[in-house]
């Protein structure tokens, strides 16, 4: 589960620094707490580097609604990646003096739970700020995933609920086809000056 976990930290990193170099608001002191989360989660040069990133950007969906949702699932995914790294971490002790279980020292000490916490608070206030409308798709999403298709009762309400679902999938994709249209023309269209 460390290993996992060092990838999510190590994928995380590089997901903010690719925000970064695009212009986010990554500040300095994110910067700084991930990477000294990175050294708590070491993992091998062989294990960084073996290609299979957790988040691909082959993944990514271009079109930009479509984008914003996935980003969404990515910001929920954090969410419960850094929440199981939090219960992982040991139950913290009473500090004695001079006693420090520092990150760079390579302890898991308290200093590890509060730039987790700290990385989890900007996701948070990320998702929250920016993603709100997407709650609602999400969730509906996973109550589709949700559906008991095995269950027989399920599978006659699905099929008494098909015609209109199956009209509204249709129009759907003829609204799309037509805007699509619509753009091309007014590119197209000459302008009289």
């Amino acid at each position: 589960m460390m290993v996992v976990s060092a990838k999510s930290v190590v994928c995380l990193c590089f997901l903010f620094s690719v925000c970064h170099v695009r212009g986010a608001y990554i500040s300095p002191k994110m910067n700084r707490t991930i990477l000294n989360l990175l050294k708590h989660y070491k993992i091998s040069k062989e294990e960084k580097y073996n290609g299979q990133l957790v988040f691909s950007k082959e993944s990514i969906p271009e079109k930009l609604v479509e984008k914003r949702v996935f980003m969404r699932g990515v910001l929920e995914t954090y969410e419960t990646l850094i929440n199981q790294m939090l219960k992982e971490l040991p139950t913290p002790l009473p500090q004695t003096t001079g006693s420090k279980g520092g990150v760079g020292e390579g302890g898991a000490g308290e200093d590890v739970r509060t730039e987790l916490n700290y990385i989890l608070k900007m996701v948070l206030k990320l998702k929250t700020s920016h993603y709100k409308e997407q709650d609602n798709l999400l969730s509906s999403l996973n109550k589709l995933i949700g559906i008991k298709k095995d269950n027989f009762t399920v599978q006659s309400k699905a099929l008494g609920e098909l015609p209109w679902l199956y009209e509204e999938a249709s129009d759907l994709n003829n609204e799309i086809q037509s805007r699509r249209r619509r753009r091309q023309a007014r590119r197209f269209k000459p302008h009289r000056g």
